[in-house]
């Protein structure tokens, strides 16, 4: 029987225990090795599927899981959903990606012989091991994929003969196979994450799309139309001050109302100023570098790689606002409410003023992005990874 949706992730989303490393120093590096492996198998995971316009639903959802985890446990090692799923991911790329490149290479030196020597011996023997090379390499990837595609697989292959071999004399290999399939796209909890990061979406969208809208719509920004701009900008800011912890209530609560519930995040807010203010300096922060990506047209091979660069930088403020989160709600649960004049201090003082600068910064994006104004109704932290 499955664990229920709060607990599944002691399994697939937790880290391992880490061994004390002057303890046991070789468990400590097996354990960074891996932890290293997955975490970047991770991030090649959701860079590629969050440049693909609709699945990158399930990025943003992957996101707010983890966020919503933070903020239920505080817990950093709850962080990274599919963790242990990860893994079996990079090793299926970094596999097929060198056995692929060993076939590239025989075109490409076949491709030289027949230039040089069209129709010569050197000509003919390249084309043979190379149609040969292809059966073969073809053939022990699809042996390795079905044992798991895991990184060893990719190098046994002779045990990779054997075990189908054996599977197929017993009669259970189809149904080994299905079960693994079937375990790995539940680990993957597509219609989860896809239905969390759609009403994550919805929620900001809801939040920004009225203040946005408008703070693009002033054509020339003079005179009464300039102090619109301002007004408006100072709206948005207000907006941008609560939207990143609105956003981890309803991962935390997984309910889309919670989203909405103002007063008791702003309640929350009271407790922990400081660690209010930090994670709100490092979502801004960190939402700024794409930006300056969007200054050209990307062709469409280059955009992983800037769906790579948002989830090294959003993924870490996403945890930080979790956190954040969880350290407010727990030290209201205690009764810490901060002193009202640091309070005050932080909010009025340090915050607003912060989130009044990334404003104005956001404003001249327009005039630097290949999207012009609609740049400025995006807003990536919140919203999709990758514009559609």
């Amino acid at each position: 029987m499955g664990l229920p949706l709060e607990d599944r992730g002691t399994l697939e989303g937790r880290l391992p225990p880490c061994p004390i490393p002057w303890h046991h120093p070789l468990d400590f590096l097996v354990w960074l090795a891996q932890f290293l492996f997955g975490l970047g198998s991770l991030v090649f995971l959701l860079s590629v599927v969050a440049a693909i316009p609709g699945a990158n639903l399930y990025t943003l959802g992957y996101l707010l899981e983890a966020e919503g985890r933070v903020a239920r446990t505080g817990r950093l090692r709850d962080a990274f959903p599919l963790i242990r799923v990860a893994p079996r991911v990079g090793s299926i790329a970094l596999g097929m990606y060198l056995w692929t490149l060993l076939l590239r290479l025989l075109a490409q030196s076949a491709a030289h012989a027949h230039v040089i020597d069209p129709g010569g011996p050197a000509d003919r023997r390249m084309r043979v091991i190379s149609v040969v090379a292809w059966g073969l390499v073809t053939g022990h990837l699809c042996f390795a994929l079905a044992r798991g595609g895991g990184l060893w697989t990719f190098i046994r292959p002779i045990k990779n003969i054997r075990w189908l071999w054996n599977r197929w004399r017993q009669g259970d290999y189809l149904e080994t196979a299905s079960q693994q399939v079937r375990w790995f796209l539940e680990e993957l909890r597509i219609r989860h994450h896809v239905s969390l990061g759609a009403r994550g979406f919805a929620l900001a969208f809801l939040w920004l799309v009225i203040p946005s809208v408008l703070y693009v719509s002033a054509r020339e920004p003079q005179g009464g139309a300039a102090i619109f701009t301002v007004l408006i900008g100072f709206l948005l800011a207000i907006v941008f001050a609560w939207v990143p912890f609105l956003q981890a209530r309803l991962a935390a609560e997984n309910r889309f109302s919670a989203g909405f519930e103002w007063r008791t995040v702003k309640e929350a807010s009271r407790h922990a100023p400081f660690a209010w203010l930090m994670a709100t300096i490092l979502v801004y922060v960190l939402a700024l570098p794409l930006y300056l990506f969007k200054s050209f047209q990307l062709p469409s091979d280059a955009q992983w790689p800037i769906t790579l660069i948002f989830i090294l930088s959003i993924f870490p403020a996403r945890i930080a606002t979790g956190w954040v989160y969880h350290r407010s709600m727990h030290r209201q649960s205690l009764g810490l409410r901060s002193w009202f004049v640091t309070r005050l201090f932080v909010r009025v003082g340090l915050i607003f003023p912060l989130l009044g600068i990334y404003t104005f910064i956001l404003y001249f994006t327009q005039f630097i992005s290949t999207d012009g104004k609609a740049e400025l109704i995006k807003h990536h932290a919140f919203l999709l990874p990758w514009s559609l």
